[in-house]
């Protein structure tokens, strides 16, 4: 005799299967926004350095290796 599941395993089943296509429509949203808030904040950034002087971007450069070889130094 072969195996059917009962009405009840059914119902529970289909409330699962829109359960996870629920959560992933908004996990789906989340991504979408994240992604374009490191968008406006790349867009934002790139103003920011548009605007620098010449100096103030080597300036800046200069910083940035300075943190990267510290950041790598506490790492070993």
């Amino acid at each position: 005799m072969a195996f059917t599941p009962s009405k009840d395993q059914k119902r529970r089943d289909r409330e699962q299967k829109k359960l996870d296509k629920r959560l992933a429509k908004e996990e789906a949203k989340m991504e979408k926004l994240a992604a374009q808030q490191r968008a406006e904040e790349e867009a934002a950034a790139a103003e920011k350095i548009a605007a620098m002087t010449d100096e103030e971007r080597e300036e800046a450069e200069f910083a940035a290796e300075l943190a990267a070889e510290e950041a790598a130094a506490l790492k070993n």
